[in-house]
């Protein structure tokens, strides 16, 4: 294995022999003639990546996939069946609550019985006592047996000697972040401590956004099998979409930016021909990364009977901005492929704060717009304007494509969801508290000086 690769997991199996009742594996043991009685179950098959030294790397899966047993045997926990897998550098392991961890000791001789577990010699051991101590948080407790701990208290204790002992390649399962606001912070900002120091991270989470924020690379493993491995958004996308029962052959690949017969809007060209262009031109695949204020972190939920294939912005005959000032109104256009047949469509919008926080979501049906039945190869172009009355900030926009059960039906069916797809920079001109401006004005409409009975304008009025 080459020097640059931390982990390399070559064609792994892993069996596990299941059997109705403990009786029945004793049958097996002492049965003369060696009569089976189990049947076979493959946690995992022929699963094959490197994982090259710096990079941090998330698994993702739904329960009972086999994301776990993977990491107990990159960890020596548990051994495959068949394959093999190669580990360079020291690890540093939270694979499940209280692991490695004796609940007879208190918090303090936890912390020299899990480091001579991985290795770490005692003068090394209290040398960073006091910052596992500091970095648990737990108080008093931290001399107090393990057994009289919370779930959460065992869990800030765990996390912590994992993640101050200084190991080459740090794996944890399910859990980067536990407890309060504080605890959470401070875990991550650990966390990028350990990727600008060049750590190599391994992690299994159902948290998407952690996996597309942190991670450099995901892999996807469903029913025991790895079938998506690459960019992080790419693989989110495709889980996200097996969660829904919606995965197909047409999701098989992640989606890749065509842009075609798009030519450039030249200096003196008005952006009035951009819009022209983008409602008489069709592109022959997803031309939405094609735009400026595109986000390429989006997460997308698809299905395969419309997509969303472009959408345009356009404020104060700017085509595509990046900065818009609060107050101001923009439009933004959806264009639609539909692949199928739809009785009742409808497209929707909602924008959000940088941390997924709803501050505004609408669609036609909302808006009293009603879209005609669609056939096969049908484009649907709509457009929402709407008045940006927000603070300064970034702010992101989901766009949506549904379809309705009936004419009046409240319940939607996601055709093509693609969330914070848009990026927009909102330039605030007035100072405010809060998130949305709401244009109050205000006027002095008494003052009393001193030793002077009170007066009252009648004719002035506060305008709110």
């Amino acid at each position: 294995m080459s020097d640059s690769i931390a982990i390399s997991v070559t064609n792994v199996s892993k069996k596990y022999r299941l059997f109705n009742s403990p009786r029945e594996r004793l049958w097996e043991t002492l049965h003369p003639f060696n009569k089976k009685y189990h049947r076979e179950f493959w946690a995992l098959k022929e699963i094959d990546f490197q994982i090259p030294k710096g990079t941090t790397v998330g698994i993702i899966g739904q329960n009972g996939s086999g994301k776990s047993t993977l990491l107990k045997m990159i960890c020596s926990v548990l051994k495959p069946t068949t394959g093999s897998i190669t580990v360079n550098g020291e690890v540093s392991a939270l694979l499940s609550l209280g692991a490695g961890l004796n609940p007879n000791f208190s918090g303090r001789e936890n912390v020299f019985f899990k480091g001579s577990m991985m290795g770490i010699s005692p003068d090394e051991l209290k040398s960073r006592l006091e910052e596992i101590r500091a970095f648990a948080d737990i108080g008093e407790f931290f001399d107090q047996p393990l057994k009289i701990y919370s779930s959460g208290m065992m869990l800030r204790l765990a996390f912590a000697i994992a993640i101050n002992v200084d190991p080459e390649i740090l794996v944890i399962d399910e859990v980067i972040a536990v407890g309060d606001a504080k605890f959470k912070q401070k875990c991550f900002q650990k966390f990028r401590e350990y990727q600008e120091a060049g750590k190599t991270i391994l992690l299994t989470t159902h948290d998407t956004n952690t996996i597309i924020r942190h991670c450099d690379h995901a892999l996807l493993i469903n029913k025991g099998s790895l079938i998506e491995a690459g960019k992080p958004k790419d693989v989110i996308n495709r889980y996200l979409n097996i969660m829904e029962g919606k995965d197909s052959l047409h999701q098989a690949k992640p989606a890749k930016s065509e842009i075609c017969n798009n030519e450039k809007r030249l200096p003196n060209e008005p952006d009035s021909s951009e819009l022209n262009n983008f409602l008489q031109h069709t592109p022959s695949g997803d031309n939405c990364h094609s735009r400026k204020s595109y986000n390429k972190n989006e997460k997308r939920q698809s299905f395969d009977k419309a997509e969303i294939i472009d959408y345009l912005v356009v404020y104060n005959n700017h085509v595509d901005p990046m900065n818009i000032y609060s107050g101001d109104a923009i439009d933004i256009y959806i264009k639609a492929k539909f692949h199928e047949r739809v009785e009742f469509p409808l497209m929707g919008l909602a924008v959000k704060t940088i941390d997924g926080m709803l501050i505004y979501g609408v669609n036609s049906y909302y808006s009293k717009a009603e879209i005609p039945e669609t056939q096969c190869g049908d484009i649907i172009i709509g457009k929402f304007s709407l008045n940006m009355g927000l603070r300064q900030g970034d702010y992101f926009i989901d766009l949506g494509v549904d379809l309705k059960e009936t004419a009046d039906a409240g319940k939607y069916i996601n055709l093509d969801r693609r969330c914070a797809a848009v990026h927009i920079k909102v330039i605030a001109r007035n100072d405010f508290f809060g998130i949305a401006d709401l244009e109050a004005g205000f006027e002095t409409i008494r003052h009393s000086q001193t030793n002077m009975a009170p007066q009252v304008d009648l004719k002035s009025k506060v305008a709110l």
